[in-house]
Order: C-alpha cells, then sequence, then structure tokens
C-alpha cells in the first residue's frame, strides 16, 4: 500500500486581493480537493469580496427582510453557501480568511480562528472575546456585545473549506439591512470602529498580523505559498512570509 506523501508542518498562507464570492468557491474547492489527496499541505487564503450576502445552511427567508431587488440595486450580490450559520456580508475593507486543513475537531477548529482573531485584535488594544459558551449563534467575535468577526466553516471528507471574515474598515451600514448572523438585535462593529480611526498600516497589516496569529494558535508556522502550487491562485496576490 502506498503511503501519502509527508508534508511540511507548515500552513501555506495567500493573499488574493478582491475576489468575487463565486470565484473564491471554486479556488477553495479546487484545493480543498488536493489537500484530501494529500498533494498540498494546509493552507489559509485571505482575501476580500465584493459586496455580497451569503446565506449559510441556517439561513431563513426573513433575515433578508428587504427583499432581492432592494439588495440587488444596491450591487449586492446573494449566493447561497454550503458553510454553516446564516445570513453574512461580506465587503472590500473586510479581511476573509478560509483555512483549507486537514480537521478533526469542528469545534476545535472554530475555538482556533476566535483565538487568532482575539490574539490580533489585542495587539490593536481591542479587549475581544468568544461567546462560545453561549450558544451556535454566537460563534465568532465580539468587542463586548458588538460582533466583530463571523465564522463559519464547511468540512468535506477530513478538510475544511470557509472560515472567517473580521470587519477592519468596511462600511457596515450593508449589516443594518439583514438579521445578521440571524441575531436581530446585534449590533456589527469593526476595528476601524473600535479604534476611532484605520488601524495603522490598513488592512494589510492586519492580514498579516492575522495570518501570524492563525498559525501560532496551530502551533505551525506560515509558509510563502507560490500560486502554481495551490492549483487556481491568482497570481497577482502576494504571498505572506512567515516571521
Amino acid at each position: 500500500m502506498t503511503q501519502a506523501p509527508q508534508l511540511p508542518n507548515e500552513v501555506r498562507v495567500r493573499r488574493l486581493g478582491v475576489v468575487a464570492y463565486r470565484e473564491a468557491l471554486a479556488i477553495q474547492a479546487e484545493v480543498q480537493a488536493k489537500r484530501q489527496a494529500e498533494a498540498v499541505s494546509d493552507t489559509l487564503l485571505l482575501l476580500e469580496h465584493p459586496p455580497v450576502y451569503t446565506r449559510g445552511r441556517r439561513a431563513a427567508d426573513n433575515e433578508l427582510p428587504l427583499g432581492e431587488d432592494f439588495y440587488r440595486v444596491r450591487g449586492i450580490e446573494i449566493v447561497p453557501t454550503d458553510r454553516g450559520g446564516k445570513v453574512t456580508y461580506h465587503g472590500p475593507g473586510q479581511l476573509v480568511g478560509y483555512p483549507i486543513m486537514r480537521v478533526s475537531d469542528i469545534g476545535a477548529h472554530l475555538r482556533k480562528m476566535e483565538a487568532a482573531i482575539v490574539a490580533a485584535l489585542t495587539e490593536y488594544g481591542i479587549e475581544a472575546r468568544s461567546r462560545c459558551a453561549e450558544g451556535i449563534d454566537y460563534t465568532g467575535v465580539w468587542v463586548a456585545d458588538r460582533k466583530v468577526a463571523s465564522i463559519g466553516v464547511h468540512v468535506s471528507r477530513g478538510v475544511s473549506t470557509h472560515g472567517f471574515a473580521v470587519n477592519v474598515t468596511n462600511d457596515l451600514t450593508p449589516f443594518t439591512w439583514i438579521v445578521p448572523c440571524g441575531l436581530p438585535d446585534v449590533t456589527m462593529t469593526s476595528v476601524a470602529h473600535e479604534l476611532g480611526h484605520e488601524p495603522g498600516g490598513g488592512l494589510d497589516a492586519f492580514s498579516e498580523l492575522v495570518a501570524h496569529c492563525f498559525c501560532a494558535a496551530h502551533d505551525r508556522a506560515a509558509l510563502l505559498a507560490s500560486p502554481e502550487s495551490v492549483g487556481a491562485l491568482r497570481s497577482e496576490g502576494p504571498a505572506l512570509v512567515s516571521a
């Protein structure tokens, strides 16, 4: 019996810039297939999306209360997805992270994402926390009672897709037009809102910090990833190099 090749104890981190949501789904599927085949090691994709509402597996129709025409005339696409969770918004200035990696414990996977984001926010002087003990609807990262990061994943044949979205400098208005994460009374916030100004270094610096916090949460190193090594990744996006 042929054994699968030993893969490095590193996470390949790739920044892709702004990627349409449906294109990102295709990229994730290709990388997931390679990971399932042990052709690549665990991978973290970091990117932004054009304005889009995504509907998770538990989403209800009343979470988009203003009707699809209202959203589309404002340039916001609506896309169903196989991740867990409900409806959320993605847009420019929000950091989206897709860890495509071997997962044996989904709960632990979620908690490590939360811990990484909390650690990154702490570096900016923002006191954040997980509220996982309060139930599945409170998955994510919170600053007091304000939600700054949403999390939803899907695992197939032991490999995860989807992941987290951290509001950094994005416009929060589109969240007020929906029932974000199925929580009618939730207030969404952002790094910029909590600081009162854009974080130093902007989204690029925050992306790099989150990547290193994510890898540290897994006791792994961050590895420079070439686009050829992870399939259909866009070659113009800069890679993150480990510290």
